[in-house]
């Protein structure tokens, strides 16, 4: 699987179901997402993350610039607008960045970009005082989920920090361990004749070990992991981390 093959995927969850494919809730298929509650939802997600940086003593104390990569249909970049100047909204999907123009609150200050290529290479180094990334990486091919969070950590400027949203490791249950040993193209038709999505969505794990490692080489280190959702199929982390000054790769370009 490549990344042709994953644009076309969100290209098509983008076009049928946009909220609910950011969203997977059984009972909101078929347009059942408001889209308030589906905003609202964003702004719970954010705030809380931001508290929790605040805890751990590494939220930035500049709000100018920050990146919510994988954007989808915007719901948290919204949120992120109404605590830093400008946001930039990163997506693979067509469709997905249309609806999130449509759910756009912000005053115009969240710029959508659409960015097919396996790297951020149009943004420049230490751009960002905050990357945020929540369950996208999981939908990625491992190696190219690899190369998109090293490039996470070139764009966030010394001091700045980091929020990655992955699921660790697959739950112990029948669920969790089908999705672990089936082979990836049984997935996509059970997914698209069974569960009938419109497009399937890949699934794969990112331990905090690796995920560490990958962030390394860029001078950034997580300062703490947690859970904050465990089902059938996964266990979900969240990952708060930093860019220490000290660490941190060369100036702005």
């Amino acid at each position: 699987m490549g990344l042709d093959e994953v644009r076309k995927d969100w290209t098509r969850l983008g076009a049928a179901e946009p909220l609910w494919a950011v969203c997977v809730d059984p009972a909101k298929r078929g347009g059942g997402w408001d889209d308030d509650e589906f905003l609202a939802s964003g702004q719970r997600e954010v705030d809380a993350a931001l508290k929790r940086l605040d805890e751990l003593e590494i939220l930035p104390t500049h709000r100018g610039r920050a990146l919510d990569f994988g954007c989808g249909a915007g719901r948290l970049s919204n949120a992120l607008a109404t605590h830093f100047d400008s946001v930039t909204g990163v997506d693979i999907s067509a469709p997905m960045l249309a609806e999130a123009r449509r759910l756009d609150r912000s005053g115009g200050r969240i710029e959508y970009w659409l960015n097919t290529e396996p790297n951020l290479a149009d943004l420049n180094d230490a751009a960002f005082d905050l990357v945020y990334c929540d369950l996208v990486l999981q939908h990625l091919p491992p190696s190219l989920a690899a190369d998109y969070t090293r490039e996470l950590t070139r764009v966030v400027r010394p001091g700045g920090a980091l929020v990655i949203g992955v699921p660790a490791r697959e739950a112990h249950t029948f669920k969790g361990l089908a999705f672990r040993y089936t082979p990836w193209p049984l997935i996509r038709v059970a997914q698209r004749v069974l569960l009938r999505y419109p497009a399937p969505m890949r699934m794969h794990t990112l331990p905090p070990e690796r995920l560490a490692r990958l962030l390394e080489p860029g001078g950034a280190r997580i300062v703490a992991s947690d859970e904050y959702w465990s089902g059938d199929h996964w266990q979900h982390l969240r990952h708060f981390g930093t860019v220490d000054s000290s660490e941190a790769p060369g100036d702005a370009r």
